[in-house]
């Protein structure tokens, strides 16, 4: 029997991608969309699609049912600068989704389950440069709470009742498929389509915000790549680090002036920059690498060059 995938919050950046993926490799029909609305209409209309809101339990147990699922890949979550606005439906959000996922775990009606952690875990007091596996987490947005305490949660489930559940902290995820969704490191998108649309930036973060950072496409490929992993081969259960590149708004304009050279770029620092400033600078993932063999293959200008080619071809179309 094939593997059936419910994915939750397909609708989102990552999500989105995802199910693309997942469904050339399973099928259409064994890899289930769904999302608490019709919000990305070119995915609802791609295959299978159901309105789930995760935070209900039956509702969930419903559709897990309906589809004889056996793998979740909980994508859902606010993200850290809207969870700073709204800082009681983050932590509502955040938490009550994975509690009903594992659940439905422990109860085996399903086998394995995916859940995101960021470097947003990280806090004033972790090292900046080469962020080690293990060390001190003092988070201080609601956003980098909540995937904390998850990543306990995840480790308990684990020990306590079986949980096959695997986790990734996913550094800033550029993309050309998908606007921006709530996040600190977004400015990494929103600056190739400026740069398309005016020939300037004004970045939320200062000059000097160095900041982990990884395309689509390897965010993509280490998310399959873990869950694919044998079990034995997952020797962390609250969540593995996950590096790509680490880069500064500066470097990053350098990299798009080589392809538009008139480009310019300012500097308005707002409450995100206080994010910024508490994460770290660059990632030690050596325990994926190891475990898993987790190898990335975007560079910042080879990152740059797509995602400028891809949203080139995305303005034509639509002119």
């Amino acid at each position: 029997m094939p593997s059936k995938i419910l994915i939750i919050g397909a609708c989102g950046q990552i999500g989105s991608e995802l199910t693309y993926k997942l469904r050339a490799i399973h099928g259409d029909d064994n890899v289930i969309a769904s999302d608490i609305n019709y919000s990305n209409v070119e995915l609802v209309n791609s295959g299978i699609f159901e309105i789930v809101d995760a935070m209900d339990y039956a509702s969930l147990n419903v559709c897990v049912e309906k589809h004889a699922i056996d793998t979740i890949y909980l994508m859902a979550a606010m993200l850290s600068a809207t969870g700073e606005k709204y800082p009681n439906k983050a932590w509502d959000l955040n938490m009550t989704t994975l509690f009903n996922v594992l659940d439905l775990a422990k109860a085996k009606f399903i086998n394995k389950v995916f859940w995101p952690s960021s470097i947003a875990v990280f806090g004033p007091s972790t090292p900046k440069e080469d962020t080690p596996q293990y060390t001190s987490m003092e988070p201080t947005t609601v956003y980098g709470i909540t995937k904390q305490v998850g990543e306990r949660w995840c480790e308990y489930y684990h020990q306590k009742y079986g949980v096959d559940v695997r986790s990734i902290r996913y550094p800033g995820i550029i993309s050309w498929k998908t606007l921006p969704g709530g996040g600190t490191t977004d400015y990494a998108i929103e600056i190739y389509h400026k740069a398309l649309e005016n020939k300037t930036y004004d970045c939320f973060l200062n000059e000097t915000s160095k900041l982990p950072m990884m395309y689509m496409e390897d965010a993509i490929k280490a998310t399959i790549d873990i869950m694919d992993a044998k079990p034995e081969a997952i020797k962390i259960r609250s969540s593995y680090n996950l590096a790509g590149m680490s880069f500064t708004p500066v470097e990053m304009a350098e990299s798009i002036k080589k392809h538009i050279p008139e480009f310019t770029i300012s500097y308005s620092p707002d409450f995100r920059q206080q994010i910024a400033d508490s994460w770290p600078k660059s990632i030690d993932d050596s325990s994926a690498r190891e475990d898993w063999n987790w190898n990335h293959s975007f560079d910042l200008d080879a990152t740059t060059k797509e995602m400028l080619m891809q949203l080139k071809k995305l303005i034509s179309e639509k002119a």
